[in-house]
């Protein structure tokens, strides 16, 4: 290069130019920049010296390439990272805004790479803070944005940063509470999320009454979209975990705070006008509670699953109603609740949290201690009311014929607004189930008026039959469950009877007159998929042998009001319902399928489905379903009790569902993955909750049942053909596969050795199919796909920690394959994945030192096979200490030789030959020395 103009003047064209040809020449030129060391000094001179931000951006491009992609030295990364901090305070206020984020790119990828090789790095988060302190708000915004790319650094996210020092602030504070720090790689696609699971070095800053104000001032003196921001960091803050708190009293001054808050802003309005404001508001009232949240879905799993449900989530009520003020932030939720469900086109996406945020009220009234009135008696009820008086209105207004905007054409939306409604009702359910008749009865009566005359409006029929629509649905809901507070068994049933009379009642009326004649119609048939879905709930919860000696009171009821006083007759009614849609409702598609998919249930349960039936729409659904569900408890049983109650449920009576789940769909990922997903939850043995008694065969058990499920899951899937998108279609559900197999071999809860004594092949094969699912995936991609990644060296890890042996006695060629894809890990940046290759290299080493070293001629197999092994890859455990020492000292100048000659032999001073801990840890101290002491140049 003759000139630092003549360097400008390319960078000027690499960046700027339309000239294809021009831009390779400059790019070719300039490419010396970033893959030879040598220049790493004159990227500093270019730095110091060039006036085109082109040519800045090149070193600071230039300069990250080379921090990125080459081992530097630690002396020379740390003076990079000074030469940055110096050169960003004195010039990056006048810098064009891409070369300052290109530096700060840089600055952050230095610290993050150099994290645990030096303390000093670790100072970025205070010398950013200096510039918070400086005069000029352009040192203020580089550092936040400093502090910004760090977090995105550290997070392996990156994002693009906002200019104004506001956005700039709320990001960082969002981006830290959204961090993942325990790698639960939580979908952001959807608007949920669970506990957040902040640092306990956190505490003091959380419990600071100030943390929380901030969010809320920020609130309160910025325009969406900020305000927006402000609340998405409120919403994370509520969802804090308990145990971080450091007793009762902390976390009730906490909630006394996020509760005074809250209702400042009903108390004033302030921002809810914006749509987005409003949302994320609902949000943030939906997450009181979500610590001790009901899982609902429990009531269809058994009494045994409910009582694991019940264990794990007991919602003290207490907590809320002893907080001061506690009665009039009630109220304004209750004002605001009501206001939102009059305004449904505004906030029909919103009020699925409010509506939430109840349920887990009413449901947590039994566990309430003191004397606190709740005031839910008084409030409960208008809400109730009002949701029903809003789906009438919404029918009265009336919705367009689109699929997407209308929720009794829309599943999902349907199922939202009525997933939690129910408990609302069966809270004071005599008064809702009354109200609920009333309501009814004149809407049944007219409807039937017209049946009778087969005259009407057709316009005024299909409002009525919307109406009717929806009753029926909020009927079918309310049956669907049998949760009931303040009301006995006996008052439920008959309540339940009465509402289920005027659903039967209306089926004579559907299928006779004129309103016979109507099938084609869009109303009808809304009002006749409610009446399908009400028999699906009707029929798990009170048809059957078992259901009908369970529920004498509901059938004593329908029997005076219909006749109906058994199953079987009620049977005859679904039946003859089923018979009329197939005869009647040729055209409609949706409403076939929705009743085949009731005539399949009553043919058989899910689990007693036919093979050949067994891949229909409706057993994806539910299998889909019912597999998140039972993870969501699994995640939640933290305790071996609460555990075990889950195992028992679980096995042997529902595990061959998994198994035939796995085996009829392993070509769905939709349905593989949720399986797959809750067998790796179910296997975790976090907090010690797999601990079975010293007598029990469930460990044993468990591990056969984890080997048949990813044999029958691997063995299909390797068969399958390879698709456009192979991670979503194998890699996805194989690298679940090494989580689930990595976590129940290190799961401390099984003695493997069981297996080999009595012949049982449960671990071979579940071993053998493992490694064929490796074997099939290319080292690259392995390498490329993260999650793949991580699970792939996690189960090496665990393979050569406890089981070695099966490692040692496979063929030389899959052995060094495996082996040389540790290489591969160890090279990487990723330390937790560069900390596994090493512990299963050690392990390698150690079992080589211990029996062919140290020991005599090798007799074990694997003992016997290591050293084929070796005979045949001879380089595998070479000389290892003098061959590394001679390629060191080749790559640096003459004149060092001697001094790290020195260095060397200190590295080795006083270790002996044993693998004992005090031996290990000389070799450590050493190290830790020789590596203080030590610059190298160049390469090494």
């Amino acid at each position: 290069m003759e000139s630092l103009a003549q360097l400008e003047a390319l960078c000027e064209r690499l960046y700027n130019s339309q000239d294809s040809v021009e831009r390779a020449h400059a790019e070719n030129t300039l490419k010396c920049f970033s893959v030879n060391t040598d220049y790493i000094s004159q990227c500093q001179f270019i730095l110091d010296n060039a006036l085109t931000p082109y040519a800045l951006m090149l070193a600071s491009s230039s300069l990250l390439k080379q921090v990125t992609e080459h081992s530097l030295a630690l002396q020379l990364r740390l003076d990079i990272r000074n030469y940055l901090i110096n050169y960003l305070a004195k010039r990056g206020p006048e810098l064009q805004s891409f070369v300052t984020a290109s530096l700060i790119q840089l600055l952050c990828r230095l610290t993050k790479f150099g994290w645990f090789d030096d303390d000093r790095f670790r100072d970025l988060v205070k010398e950013s803070t200096n510039f918070l302190s400086q005069a000029t708000s352009d040192h203020y915004a580089i550092g936040l944005k400093i502090l910004n790319q760090l977090v995105s650094e550290m997070n392996q996210r990156q994002s693009a940063v906002a200019s104004r020092l506001q956005e700039l602030a709320l990001s960082l504070c969002l981006k830290c509470l959204s961090f993942d720090f325990v790698g639960t790689s939580i979908d952001e696609s959807s608007e949920e999320f669970g506990t957040v699971q902040i640092p306990s070095a956190w505490r003091p800053v959380l419990e600071d009454p100030s943390t929380l104000q901030i969010f809320f001032d920020y609130y309160a003196i910025t325009e969406a979209p900020l305000s927006k921001e402000a609340l998405e960091c409120l919403v994370r803050l509520a969802s804090v975990r308990r145990s971080l708190f450091t007793n009762d009293a902390a976390r009730s001054k906490f909630l006394a705070h996020l509760m005074t808050g809250t209702k400042e802003i009903l108390q004033t309005g302030q921002g809810l006008a914006d749509h987005d404001n409003y949302h994320e508001y609902c949000r943030l009232l939906g997450r009181f509670r979500v610590n001790y949240q009901l899982v609902f879905m429990a009531s269809t799993f058994g009494s045994q699953l409910q009582t694991v449900v019940c264990l794990l989530d007991l919602i003290h009520l207490s907590e809320l109603v002893n907080v001061e003020g506690y009665s009039d932030w009630i109220q304004l939720v209750a004002e605001f609740t009501l206001k939102s469900l009059q305004s449904w086109q505004w906030a029909s996406s919103s009020v699925y949290y409010l509506l939430g945020l109840w349920s887990r009220l009413v449901t947590s009234v039994p566990y309430l201690k003191g004397d606190a009135p709740s005031l839910l008696d008084e409030f409960v009820p208008k809400i109730t009311e009002g949701f029903i008086t809003s789906r009438f209105n919404s029918v009265q207004a009336g919705f367009p014929d689109d699929l997407s905007d209308n929720p009794l054409d829309n599943v999902e939306l349907l199922q939202d607004q009525l997933d939690c409604f129910p408990y609302l009702c069966r809270f004071q359910y005599e008064n809702s189930g009354l109200y609920i008749i009333n309501t009814m009865e004149p809407i049944l009566q007219s409807y039937t008026e017209r049946a009778r005359m087969q005259t009407g409006d057709k316009s005024e029929i299909s409002v009525i039959e919307a109406k009717l629509a929806w009753i029926v649905h909020i009927i079918a809901a309310i049956v669907k469950i049998k949760q009931c507070t303040g009301c006995s068994l006996e008052s439920q049933e008959v309540l339940d009877a009465e509402l289920s009379a005027r659903v039967l009642q209306l089926i004579n009326v559907t299928d006779s007159g004129l309103h016979s004649q109507r099938y084609c119609e869009l109303s009808k048939q809304r009002l006749d998929r409610a009446i399908l879905t009400f028999f699906q709930h009707f029929r798990k919860s009170y048809v059957g042998d078992q259901a009908m000696h369970s529920s004498k009171q509901l059938y004593a009821r329908l029997s005076e009001l219909l006749g109906l006083h058994d199953h079987l007759l009620l049977l005859n009614v679904i039946v003859g319902k089923i018979a009329t849609n197939l005869k009647c409702y040729t055209e409609s598609q949706e409403v076939i399928d929705h009743t085949l998919s009731l005539f399949l249930e009553l043919a058989s349960g899910l689990e007693s489905t036919p093979d050949s039936m067994f891949r229909t729409d409706a057993v994806k659904c539910a299998l889909i379903g019912l597999m998140r569900d039972l993870r969501g408890i699994a995640m939640a049983t933290n305790s071996r009790r609460t555990y075990g109650l889950l195992f028992d449920w679980l096995y042997p009576a529902h595990m061959p569902l998994l198994l035939k789940g796995i085996s009829h769909w392993t070509d769905t990922p939709e349905v593989t993955t949720p399986l797959l997903k809750f067998m790796a939850e179910f296997v975790l043995n976090k907090a010690q909750r797999l601990t079975f008694d010293s007598s029990s065969p469930n460990g044993i058990l468990l591990f056969r049942e984890v080997s048949k499920l990813i044999v029958a899951y691997g063995s299909r899937v390797l068969s399958l053909p390879n698709a456009a998108d192979i991670y979503a279609y194998k890699y996805k559900g194989m690298w679940i596969c090494f989580t689930i197999l990595a976590r129940a071999l290190a799961g401390n809860y099984v003695n493997f050795g069981v297996f080999e004594l009595y012949g049982d092949r449960a671990l071979s094969d579940a071993l053998d199919i493992a490694l064929k699912m490796t074997l099939s995936i290319p080292l690259a991609d392995i390498l490329a796909f993260r999650k793949l990644t991580k699970a792939y060296f996690a189960f090496l890890e665990v393979l050569f920690s406890s089981h070695i042996t099966f490692i040692l006695n496979l063929n030389t060629n899959t052995f060094m394959h495996i082996v040389g894809s540790l290489e591969s890990g160890l090279k990487g940046l990723d330390t937790n994945i560069s900390s596994q290759c090493a512990a299963a290299v050690d392990n390698l080493a150690a079992f080589y030192f211990n029996n062919i070293t140290m020991g005599e001629a090798p007799t074990s197999p694997a003992a016997i096979n290591l050293a084929r092994h070796i005979v045949e890859c001879p380089t595998l455990f070479p000389e290892v200490f003098s061959d590394l020492k001679a390629q060191i000292l080749a790559s640096q100048p003459v004149d060092q030789h001697q001094r790290l000659s020195v260095c060397f032999d200190k590295l080795m001073a006083d270790v002996a030959r044993s693998l004992d801990s005090k031996n290990r840890d000389k070799f450590t101290q050493n190290l830790t020395e020789v590596q203080h002491g030590v610059s190298f140049v160049g390469p090494a």
